[in-house]
């Protein structure tokens, strides 16, 4: 196959509106846990006739659909050309631990995501889709909720025809770097999951390739407007990708 272009100014899409016209997608994120099943989706889905990544280092990776854009996210003014695309898929997101500090992780988990919205939706970008927390709200007492909210509000006032934000609780799946507290976390949830019923459900651990799964299905779905996925929505969505 051929190899990715890592270019800086890609070929700019024509956004499309109809759901059956190929499209082009942008994924932030796509070396997290949820990103690598939803890169796996979209070169692998019909629809979508390329798939852009912002990338810090190029991946060990080849697919005629994928097109590599080698970023630094302090200055993505140098990649305006990257955001010309239809849909474009967030799934960037730290910890405090990990970033270092309150102002590391809002640079993340804030900062890149609305400038990344702001540049796509100027490009022409129809719809976006975040990958946020369950319990984001920007009122919240725990600082990490309320940057979530923050940026939910900040991306929901840019405009995009259609908004989708998903809310997992503890994402499970195969990780690359060790979380020891977070393993211990999925164990005890997982164990009381079967109890967490009525408000407690949104709680439940959620697979991330679930949430890869009903990102694109939520993508193809008709209806514009904001939409908010919690567990139920995000379990339903990937069920149906599973059933198509």
């Amino acid at each position: 196959m051929a190899s990715p272009a890592r270019v800086s100014t890609p070929r700019a899409s024509t956004p499309q509106s109809g759901n059956q016209t190929e499209r082009t997608a942008l994924i932030a994120g796509s070396t997290g846990l949820v990103g690598g099943f939803l890169l796996d989706n979209l070169l692998n889905d019909a629809l979508y006739w390329q798939v852009r990544v912002l990338v810090r280092r190029p991946l060990d990776r080849r697919h005629d659909k994928l097109q590599e854009v080698v970023v630094d996210f302090d200055h993505l003014e140098a990649h305006d050309g990257a955001f010309g695309v239809d849909d474009v898929f967030c799934c960037l997101g730290t910890t405090i631990k990990k970033a270092g500090s309150q102002e590391a992780f809002r640079r993340v988990d804030h900062d890149y995501v609305v400038e990344i919205a702001e540049r796509a939706r100027k490009a022409g970008a129809q719809r976006f889709l975040l990958v946020s927390s369950v319990g984001a709200d920007a009122s919240a007492g725990s600082f990490y909720l309320k940057v979530k909210g923050e940026t939910e509000d900040a991306v929901g006032g840019l405009g995009y025809p259609a908004l989708h934000i998903f809310h997992p609780s503890i994402l499970t799946g195969p990780r690359q770097e060790s979380r020891p507290v977070e393993r211990l976390s999925i164990v005890v949830s997982r164990l009381l999951s079967p109890l967490m019923l009525g408000p407690l459900r949104r709680y439940r651990p959620t697979p991330a390739a679930s949430v890869a799964a009903a990102m694109v299905v939520a993508a193809k779905a008709s209806g514009d407007g904001r939409s908010v996925h919690g567990y139920g929505d995000i379990v339903s969505l990937a069920q149906g990708q599973s059933a198509g």
